[in-house]
């Protein structure tokens, strides 16, 4: 009986020692895992798009195709996965994952530009390194759908004032007709220095009937 729980015992060692979660969260979570996935090996995106609260979020899309980005899971190469086992599953929420009471500070500083990569990660939906205009308009606009009497063409305007007020804050003064090709991550990062981002992103998912996502806030 040791020896046949010796694998789950060792994979739970390892995934906590990589992700940061414990040996009980890791368990909770298989267990969640489990469940979304009706006892399946792996995950696909209609397990996800199940998900109630999920549903209701305006850039559900984006959170649901994080879990399949491979530069989420620390791949070197760029695309998306057809489906995910448990540990991509929890790789994934480690980026939620809220530090450790007295982290040093250089630690913190790592966690919080992990945490960006992530999220710049989810705006930069062609794997090209930098969010376009286009990109940057998908999101607001899907953040405005929840706004019943704001029109396409408002919220067209509003990602266009939007993406160049980044652009003047990024690259200087720019003409409204002037192109701006877009924001790199180290803009990014500039942009959302002053945001506490490592404790404000954040992912619940211990109860068993809903999974809330808060990105952000």
């Amino acid at each position: 009986m040791g020896t046949s729980q010796s694998g789950p015992v060792h994979r739970f060692q390892d995934l906590a020692h990589k992700t940061g979660f414990s040996i009980e969260e890791i368990k909770t979570l298989n267990t969640r895992f489990l469940y979304l996935t009706q006892d399946e090996d792996t995950l696909r995106r209609e397990h996800l798009a199940n998900v109630s609260d999920l549903a209701l979020n305006p850039i559900r899309r984006q959170i649901i195709e994080a879990f399949f980005d491979k530069r989420n899971m620390g791949e070197k190469e760029r695309g998306c996965l057809q489906e995910i086992g448990f540990e991509e599953f929890v790789t994934v929420l480690s980026f939620f994952r809220p530090p450790k009471p007295h982290t040093a500070d250089e630690e913190m500083k790592n966690i919080k530009k992990e945490k960006l990569r992530f999220l710049f990660n989810m705006h930069d939906t062609d794997n090209d390194g930098i969010i376009t205009l286009d990109e940057y308009r998908c999101v607001v606009e899907e953040l405005l759908s929840s706004y019943e009497i704001i029109g396409a063409e408002t919220a067209k305007a509003i990602t266009d004032a939007a993406m160049l007020e980044v652009a003047n804050v990024t690259v200087g003064q720019m003409a409204p007709d002037e192109f701006y090709e877009g924001i790199t991550f180290e803009q990014f990062m500039q942009i959302l220095k002053d945001v506490e981002i490592e404790t404000k992103m954040n992912i619940h998912f211990w109860n068993l009937d809903t999974m809330t996502v808060q990105c952000g806030k």
